[in-house]
């Protein structure tokens, strides 16, 4: 499998043909996904919340959960279920991830997690395997936060860490609201909130996921499994200076905000690199935006993450720092709002261990376990059930681009691992 032009699997030949000796319907199933919201120019997806392609996304996933006789529902916050057996007997076995992406991200953020749920699934019954507890398939909502800019906004209303009034609160860029989006969906927004007795249900959550790095390919290894998230916020700096002619302005007049963003980019790759994290600014925006205009406003976002939290507090207090001064020396104002935040995750060890149990148990493999900087929805609902992830290996390390890729014999063994956790889980 790969992120090129075409599709990643069995291209040239028919599925039947393509597939390995186990791994079931995986390439059938991602045949029919991946065209999906894949933008013909750029060759990345766009299917954020509550859009056409959300909902194409949607429809697939209702598809394929009553193709296998799963119960299919959606909760009160959007998220998607596939129940297999009676969800109120508790104890459940979860798994699952999600479908949306960042603009023009690749194809396996988190469709790989959704696609090879189901595939797993199938593989247990092709071993003919008797399910003691509950087992779901879920696709959380808005995982990526590409539209309103907000991450995991469908775990986060579920765990109670997003309130109804910040739910409403959000806006995207064309200035229409999460209510709105959801109503003109078909959703009804006023049923959002706290979800507390859907989660009482669950025993264990495990999301696999394409790992967003090299740690698997530099060890060698097919599949990992998670230790922890970094944590991770964005910030959203405001430089707000006056606008003027850009012909006829002169430099020394000039109250110019995109100096003071430019500098502030520059300071936060040096704290960074000091720090041993990462800081990016992704996004930006800018008024009036015209050619031949020194801007009034610069808006940019930043993305940044680390090991431990005095590690990320010391690169946001330091880039914050250097924006201050920047913005001083240039005459600009400055405001700076924490939009979101996520404190380091642990992931549950006592259901860690068990994964590396099972996964190890006939061929004494060691799988590796390693540390991200990408937020999950297991990240998120892991205040509130035990869960844990697989991360299944990216050769290059891209990742949030058409360029990310998996292997076919990799997407494979993430399946059968994730079969073997399930079944290790749910039909003890």
């Amino acid at each position: 499998m790969t992120g090129s032009g075409n599709p990643p699997v069995g291209a040239g030949g028919s599925a039947q043909d393509a597939r390995p000796s186990k791994g079931g319907s995986f390439h059938e199933m991602w045949r029919e996904l991946y065209p999906i919201g894949r933008h013909p120019d750029s060759h990345g997806y766009r299917r954020y919340a509550w859009t056409g392609a959300d909902l194409e996304c949607r429809a697939w996933f209702k598809a394929q959960a009553e193709a296998r006789g799963l119960v299919h529902e959606v909760d009160r916050n959007g998220n998607q279920w596939a129940w297999l057996g009676d969800p109120a007997a508790g104890d459940a076995v979860v798994t699952g991830s999600h479908l949306d992406s960042v603009p023009d991200g690749g194809a396996f953020d988190g469709p790989l997690g959704v696609v090879s749920s189901f595939a797993a699934l199938d593989e247990l019954r092709a071993r003919g395997v008797e399910f003691t507890k509950p087992l779901a398939i879920v696709n959380f909502g808005d995982e990526e936060g590409a539209r309103f800019g907000l991450a995991c906004v469908g775990s986060r209303l579920t765990a109670g860490q997003l309130t109804v009034e910040g739910a409403h609160k959000l806006t995207d860029g064309d200035g229409i609201s999460l209510p709105r989006a959801m109503e003109a969906a078909g959703y009804d927004p006023e049923a959002i909130g706290p979800d507390p007795e859907r989660l009482s249900r669950i025993g264990a959550f495990v999301e696999l996921h394409v790992e967003q790095g090299r740690a698997l390919d530099l060890s060698g290894d097919s599949v990992g499994i998670a230790s922890a998230i970094w944590p991770h916020g964005r910030w959203r700096f405001d430089f707000r200076g006056e606008a003027n002619h850009a012909g006829t302005t002169r430099l020394v007049d000039r109250r110019d905000p995109m100096l003071s963003y430019a500098e502030t980019v520059l300071a936060a790759r040096r704290e960074a690199e000091l720090a041993g994290a990462v800081a990016t600014f992704g996004k930006i925006s800018v008024e009036p935006n015209g050619v031949n205009a020194i801007p009034s406003l610069v808006r940019g976002w930043l993305d940044s993450r680390a090991e431990d939290q005095a590690s990320l507090d010391r690169v946001v207090t330091g880039i914050e720092r250097a924006a201050r001064e920047y913005a001083a020396a240039h005459g600009i104002d400055l405001d700076v709002v924490r939009e979101s935040f996520t404190p380091v995750v642990e992931f549950d060890h006592a259901l860690r261990d068990e994964l590396a149990r099972i996964l190890g148990k006939d061929t004494d493999l060691k799988v590796p376990v390693l540390g991200t900087g990408a937020g999950h929805d297991a990240g998120i609902l892991s205040g509130s059930i035990p869960t844990a992830m697989l991360f299944v290996r990216n050769p290059t390390g891209v990742s949030h681009s058409p360029a990310e890729s998996a292997t076919e014999d990799d997407c494979v063994a993430g399946v059968l691992a994730l079969a073997d956790v399930l079944e290790g889980l749910a039909c003890a």
